[in-house]
């Protein structure tokens, strides 16, 4: 739940909710992130490792895209299970922010010491976990976010990054507007593949990282596109 929403829905102030939800904190009875507040319920949420297709691609890059990320920056991040285990990977004395709408990426950075985390939104989508909806589009076109991490599901040379669900490619659009720079994370077998909704050109792409080292020829032609490969 969120801090807004909440307020407007049992018409009191919003440092009344605050104060509210820090109480209940302190009791054990929810979670409490910057901007409201999650039930203790959501910390029954996991990927084991047996779980996560390609696990081991996805530690690779998540081992390159960790590298980008320096003390006081604020990183918006998208859903999926290569981010999850960037998120497990983050060095204990990073001091951040992580935003995101993503249900099981919040609480791992919940975990973290020194990280504060923003929540996005109020709609939730239930197959991918993540708030999406406009709430959460005029949240983060109120923010300039230094990085922004997108797990991707297909990119080409001639659509970009591609998705198949609608409101999840708004979010997407939305988060590569706000932020300074845009770092793209994908197996390599998701290269030179398209769906149905485009999310954006390359051009709109910073960096693109995936489990190949960066001088492999299938990632030449994203170089030739002017985009730096990790």
């Amino acid at each position: 739940m969120l801090s807004a929403s909440l307020s407007n829905e049992i018409n009191v102030s919003e440092d009344t909710i605050r104060r509210d939800l820090q109480e209940l904190s302190e009791n054990g009875k929810l979670i409490k992130v910057h901007g409201g507040a999650l039930s203790r319920s959501f910390n029954d949420i996991s990927f084991p490792a047996s779980k996560v297709y390609s696990r081991e691609k996805k530690l690779i890059i998540a081992q390159k895209a960790i590298q980008l990320i320096r003390n006081g920056m604020f990183v918006i991040t998208g859903g999926g299970t290569t981010l999850i285990e960037m998120a497990r990977l983050l060095p204990v004395d990073l001091s951040a922010t992580f935003i995101s709408g993503s249900i099981p990426l919040i609480v791992e950075y919940m975990y973290h010491p020194n990280i504060e985390v923003i929540v996005i939104g109020d709609k939730l989508s239930k197959n991918s976990k993540i708030t999406v909806g406009a709430d959460a589009l005029a949240r983060i076109s109120s923010l300039k976010p230094d990085l922004c991490f997108l797990g991707i599901n297909a990119i080409d040379i001639r659509l970009g990054i591609t998705d198949n669900d609608w409101d999840v490619s708004q979010l997407k659009k939305s988060m590569i507007d706000a932020s300074q720079k845009v770092v793209c994370l994908t197996i390599s077998e998701k290269l030179n593949t398209t769906q149905a909704i485009q999310v954006c050109d390359l051009s709109k792409i910073d960096i693109l990282i995936t489990e190949l080292p960066g001088d492999h020829p299938l990632l030449k032609p994203f170089v030739d596109a002017g985009i730096s490969v990790l």
